[in-house]
């Protein structure tokens, strides 16, 4: 397959939207077009195909765009899913996507309000990092019992939330070192170290019209 019949992904290194959307790609070995974008800056390829204008976005082929992060993990596993993300070794798919959208509808609010204080009027940012410690309070109770989020071995959770709590936890790095959760700092370590998450995080340059495709890298099968 060429650069030109790849899928291509429209990704912004630092968002864990795009982080996790990424990491399934990579597992799955689904190799894509990838182009960098500046937020400040959004092409208008992407936009053009994708107007709510937030990465990641996923052009499978001309007029089949997926423009949802879980989406695109969903996408690439069901297709190939060599480390059986899907099937966790304890519980169910179902109640892994109930625990991403657990992260995402009550967790995130107060973790953006959080780490962009500024960017909400009145917004506490304690006051938020204290309603967002209910999630890794969640996620600590699980961690105590199991290595991961859901039994012995890495699943789709663990990947869909991981890049979240890093971000949470980089907000105040010192902070987050001195709180009681031991189990969840020894998982979110282990996963900032992983493979996975180290060949995602490859630089890229940022992508502009006529620019030669660049290939996103892939799991060695």
């Amino acid at each position: 397959m060429t650069n030109a019949k790849l899928p291509i992904l429209y990704s912004f290194r630092r968002c864990p939207y795009a982080m996790r959307a990424r990491m399934a790609l990579y597992i799955s070995a689904q190799a894509c077009t990838h182009r960098e974008v500046l937020l400040r800056n959004k092409p208008h390829d992407m936009i053009s195909i994708s107007p709510k204008a937030t990465v990641p976005v996923l052009e499978i082929k001309p007029g089949a765009v997926l423009e949802e992060s879980l989406e695109i993990m969903l996408w690439a596993l069901e297709r190939n899913d060599p480390g059986g993300w899907l099937p966790p070794s304890s519980g169910c798919k179902k109640d892994m996507l109930a625990l991403i959208q657990c992260c995402e509808s009550d967790f995130k609010p107060h973790l953006d309000r959080y780490k962009y204080a500024n960017r909400y009027d009145d917004a506490d940012p304690v006051a938020h990092r204290t309603e967002g410690e209910k999630f890794l309070n969640i996620l600590e109770h699980r961690l105590v019992t199991a290595p991961c989020l859901f039994g012995a071995r890495l699943s789709l959770a663990d990947f869909a939330i991981a890049p979240f709590i890093r971000q949470f936890a980089n907000t105040d790095r010192g902070w987050f070192d001195t709180t009681p959760y031991p189990a969840l700092r020894k998982w979110l370590d282990d996963f900032l170290h992983s493979d996975i998450f180290l060949a995602v995080m490859r630089k890229y340059p940022t992508w502009n019209p006529g620019d030669p495709p660049v290939q996103s890298a892939i799991a060695s099968s």
